[in-house]
């Protein structure tokens, strides 16, 4: 694989073995991006994970979140990635994070057989894009990575190997987007040890490449507006039912809602409303659906 360059985006990842991080300090001392850990297994929730967000996006630094996977099995694993989309909605889900959410997959405890890991990285990997809308990347030690076949090439990497030397070749990939390079690095604002990681590309071109939004959007076709109305019966079903306050994860998706067409609103927020309609809401903004056009 590639070696790193002087121009390299810098950042870092931490979890709760960190403590309390002075975000900003971090920023100063030049990191651009962070991977904060959100969950484990079935029912883990890093204690850190929602206060880090919020610290590193006040700071100006651009977040993403990682789940440290335990499943031995493909049931199991999806089981985990379910559990992990549920924590991201914690800080307004998936879509709310720059950077895209993370497979850590990077042990074999119960001794797998290399198909069998393929099988649950696959099933973990597939049901996150599906239930958060966004393709994850895959971080893995460089021995660890050995075990993956071709069928997982189409997905980032983010590779550790603590070296100066960059890592070496895999089956399913030549080159790193980032690499993990030390797990004893020195960041301001951090007590103590830390993971220092490089992005390939600058700084610029890490904001670039996961830059949300932008560009003109197309009018609705005839179909779109046929399936956003049919949408928009299904929210007036869902109001119908079990009332609940707007939940902080819905805030944003329901104020695009009820901006969407003021004259007539999408959205009733006066109404009953449900958590399956919050939930409803939230998928339709970020298919773009209450985008101006």
């Amino acid at each position: 694989m590639q070696n790193s360059r002087s121009t390299n985006a810098e950042g870092i990842d931490v979890s709760r073995y960190q403590g309390s991080i002075n975000w900003r300090k971090v920023r100063a001392d030049g990191k651009s991006f962070a991977f904060v850990k959100a969950s484990q297994g079935q029912s883990y929730v890093d204690p850190t994970f929602e206060a880090n967000v919020q610290g590193a996006k006040e700071a100006g630094v651009l977040i993403g979140a990682y789940h440290f996977l335990d499943a031995a099995s493909a049931s199991a694993a999806r089981l985990e990635a379910r559990h992990f989309s549920e924590v991201l909605e914690r800080v307004g889900g998936a879509a709310a994070l720059e950077l895209p959410p993370v497979m850590d997959y990077e042990n074999n405890p119960t001794g797998l057989s290399k198909s069998a890991i393929n099988s649950v990285a696959m099933a973990f990997l597939t049901e996150l894009e599906k239930v958060t809308g966004r393709r994850p990347i895959i971080y893995s030690g460089n021995s660890f990575a050995a075990n993956f076949d071709a069928s997982l090439s189409l997905y980032k990497l983010w590779i550790a190997r603590y070296s100066t030397k960059p890592p070496y070749d895999t089956p399913a990939w030549k080159q790193w987007d980032i690499w993990q390079y030390t797990d004893n690095g020195r960041v301001d604002g951090i007590a103590g040890a830390v993971d220092l990681n490089v992005y390939n590309g600058t700084e610029a071109e890490l904001r670039e490449e996961f830059a949300k939004g932008g560009g003109d959007e197309e009018p609705m076709t005839n179909e779109e507006k046929a399936a956003f109305q049919a949408l928009q019966q299904q929210v007036a079903a869902l109001q119908a039912s079990h009332s609940m306050p707007v939940p902080e994860w819905a805030k944003e998706a329901v104020a695009a809602a009820v901006a969407y067409n003021p004259q007539q609103p999408l959205l009733d927020v006066n109404g009953a409303t449900s958590y399956d309609m919050y939930r409803l809401i939230v998928v339709m903004h970020r298919m773009g659906l209450f985008n101006k056009k």
